[in-house]
């Protein structure tokens, strides 16, 4: 069987790079995603070749439909059609309703919820031809549960499971599955950035009492991403210590 290949939104990022790695290990060839101008593409496949991982950058702006048509294709020009997509690009851009101006708003939807629609679109109907593809979200548990200040990033967040349950029905017959996995707090390095005393406070609510490794949400990646996950499709994956639990 030739190799698996997957694309990853945000790959460059804190959670995406240990999900390029993971699905590596796996034995996939992987490009990672990034925009120009926030990310710098090159220096990280430098930095991440220096440890041993060859990986394929492409660039592409995920909010619009166009640009992510081009980035796909230089994906499929590159490395062949897309066998694991996950959409892993995300930003906030925190305010309550009160101060939140539209620009935040549409910025946030654009990147968490329409990326999602603008990527997917150009995989899902070749995965379904071929007869195999595995599409992954990642969401948020405030998309489970919403977060004071996050009515633009939780409403997103949210969106994207439904994405996933509507598409997981369309392309269920033809060995596609579309999962959504929802992490709590992160050990990244923008969450070890935040100041000690508010970060204990998050830490303080989650049952856990620790925030996540990364690692953890990239070993769900590669397990939805097996063969022998065929069965699991249209469900949300929720990897919060215990911050927020549902049937």
């Amino acid at each position: 069987m030739a190799e698996r290949v997957a694309l990853v939104t945000g790959g460059t990022g804190g959670i995406g790079t240990v999900i390029c790695r993971e699905l590596a290990d796996k034995g996939m060839k992987v490009a990672a995603n990034y925009l120009e101008g926030i990310d710098d593409g090159p220096a990280w496949q430098a930095a991440q070749k220096a440890d041993g991982y060859d990986f394929t950058v492409v660039a592409g702006d995920v909010s619009d439909f166009d640009s992510s048509v081009a980035m796909v294709k230089a994906v499929e020009d590159q490395l062949g059609p897309v066998d694991v997509l996950v959409n892993c690009a995300g930003i906030t851009k925190d305010a309550t309703i009160k101060k939140m101006q539209k620009e935040q708003w549409y910025d946030v939807i654009n990147v968490n919820l329409n990326s999602v629609f603008n990527v997917t679109k150009q995989v899902a109907t070749g995965m379904a031809d071929r007869g195999w593809g595995r599409i992954i979200n990642i969401s948020s548990v405030n998309g489970q549960k919403g977060q004071f200040g996050q009515v633009n990033y939780s409403a997103a967040k949210a969106g994207m499971h439904g994405f996933t349950m509507a598409l997981a029905q369309e392309v269920a017959r033809k060995g596609v599955t579309v999962n959504t996995i929802s992490p709590g707090y992160i050990a990244t390095q923008m969450v070890l950035a935040i100041p000690e005393k508010v970060r204990d406070s998050i830490v303080a609510q989650v049952p856990a009492g620790r925030l996540a490794e990364p690692s953890e949400i990239a070993w769900a990646v590669s397990f939805i991403a097996d063969d022998r996950s065929g069965f699991m499709t249209g469900a949300n994956l929720a990897i919060n210590g215990g911050l927020h639990m549902g049937p």
